[in-house]
Parts: C-alpha cells; structure tokens; sequence
C-alpha cells in the first residue's frame, strides 16, 4: 500500500492524546503521506496550564509539544497554521483524542472546517474521543462509529450507532476506539485514502 500524493492534516489543540497523533503521524508518513501537523491554540496547556502564552507550543497530555522536538520538519511532517489550510490540498483530517476535541469543538472555524471536509468527500478521521468534532460538526447521524466509551451517548444522541470494535469505515467517515487500536484505525485510514484515490475520476 502506497499513500503518495495523500495529504493529511492532523489536528490538536492542548492536551491531545499524544500517541494518538504520534502513531498516525509515523505509520501515515512512512507509507508515503504528506502529512500536516496543525496546532490549535486552544484549551489549557497541561503541566503547569497556563491560560495564555506566546512562545509555549500546543503540548499533549503527556507533554508531546506540537511539533516534536525529537522529529525534524521536513522529512515526517510539515507544520500549518490552521488558517493556512485548503481543502483543495487535501485528502483527509485527522483528530487525535484526548481533551484535544472537547477544546476544537468550541472553535467555530474548526468545526465548519469539518463540516465542510466531510460534504467535499475528504476522508474525516477520529479516534477516542475525536468523534466529538463529528457530533459537533452535525455529521454523525446515520453513521456507524467506534469511540472511547465516555462520548458514546453523545455519539448516540447525535444519531450514529456505536459499535465495540477497533475501527469503522462509514462512507468518507473512519473512527477508532482507543489507543489500543491505533494500528487496526491507522490501517482503515489508510485504506479509505486508498479506495477514495480509486474512486476518484481523473481530472
């Protein structure tokens, strides 16, 4: 499987799940992706929180900044200011969990932008408690979506039914449960690029 030619964009705010970014971030770009990293300013920082700071990056719960520091721009991944973003250059959008969505979904522009990536056909990607931005973008209903266990009334009550499994493709929709699936969520992205590259008329 290639994803040459895919790009995706990863999007976090403070205290995402750090592997649930880190993981896609590696798997994606190895298989050939370009791939975005787009910090969002939002929610508190973790450890100390700090409501606002001009030189502190996005930073995950476990204290991953946005961008790694281990990891050089360039080779894995590009940085993107959010209102950079063009869904013309992309393929997909990728939310990471943690608290991470509960911030994104209060964003108006984020939320709109995940609206609109869906009904352009962009593969919509969430994981644990990234299905939140599908409620929140009014996408969810009628779908079938995994999540953390903690959202699934949400999910429920924005009209998707939730299943108990590692990972779901619905449509141009793909959600996983937890951390544990990273790899079976990773593999249904992957391949929803892949089908949707088929699918695609040449222009």
């Amino acid at each position: 499987m290639t994803l040459d030619g895919e790009t995706i964009a990863i999007i976090a705010s403070n205290e995402f799940e750090d592997i649930e970014l880190e993981y896609p971030l590696l798997q994606l770009s190895h298989l050939g992706a370009d791939v975005l990293l787009v910090p969002v300013q939002a929610g508190h920082h973790p450890r100390p929180a700090l409501r606002e700071s001009g030189t502190k990056p996005v930073t995950g719960r476990f204290g991953t900044p946005l961008p790694p520091e281990v990891m050089a721009e360039g080779n894995r991944y590009t940085v993107a200011e959010f209102d950079d973003l063009d869904l013309e250059d992309l393929d997909c959008v990728l939310f990471p969990g943690g608290f991470s969505p509960d911030h994104l979904r209060v964003v108006d522009e984020v939320v709109e932008f995940t609206r609109e990536a869906y009904e352009r056909g962009l593969i919509v990607a969430s994981i644990c408690h990234g299905p939140w931005m599908l409620v929140e973008a009014d996408i969810a209903d009628g779908t079938e979506v995994c999540a953390y266990e903690a959202i699934h009334t949400d999910l429920e009550n924005a009209g998707a039914t939730v299943r108990d499994v590692p990972a779901i493709k619905d449509g141009n929709i793909v959600t996983g449960r937890v951390p544990d699936d990273l790899p079976e969520f990773t593999e249904a992205v992957a391949e929803a690029l892949e089908s949707r590259e088929l699918e695609t008329p040449p222009a």
